[in-house]
Order: C-alpha cells, then sequence, then structure tokens
C-alpha cells in the first residue's frame, strides 16, 4: 500500500510493523524529492522541505536515532 504524504497520520496509527512505517514514510520522502525539477520555484522547495522535516519527525517518534541523525543533516 502506498501512502500521500497526507495521510502520515493514518500510517501511524496502522498495524504495520516499525520497520515497514519507516520505510513508506522515507519512500513518501524519495517521491517528495523525485517530483521537484529544474523549473520547481523557490516556494515549491521549501514546501518540500518542509514536508520532509515532518516526516523525518515522525521517523524520530518509531525511532528515535534513525530521525534524529536524518533532521541532523538537514540544512
Amino acid at each position: 500500500m502506498v501512502y500521500a504524504f497526507e495521510q502520515i497520520d493514518e500510517l501511524m496509527s496502522s498495524r504495520l510493523c516499525k520497520r515497514c512505517k519507516t520505510n513508506m514514510l522515507l519512500q513518501m520522502d524519495c517521491f517528495l524529492y523525485t517530483k521537484l525539477g529544474l523549473d520547481s520555484t523557490p516556494k515549491e522547495r521549501q514546501e518540500v522541505k518542509s514536508k520532509s522535516k515532518k516526516i523525518y519527525g515522525f521517523i524520530k517518534k518509531i525511532d528515535v536515532e534513525l530521525g534524529a541523525g536524518l533532521l541532523s543533516l538537514m540544512d
């Protein structure tokens, strides 16, 4: 099953294992960045970065070490 960014709450409350949730969150993040292109506006880039930060925050709720690492690597 593929979740959209707007369905994060649904994903987090699902009965999936922690690893599956983390993988799906990382898939969401990857999808957001692959939709950016050379013609993307600075506003669109900032929105993706903001969503990515939220995704990493949710990952931190599942796996503190991984989530904290991802958040610290953001610009």
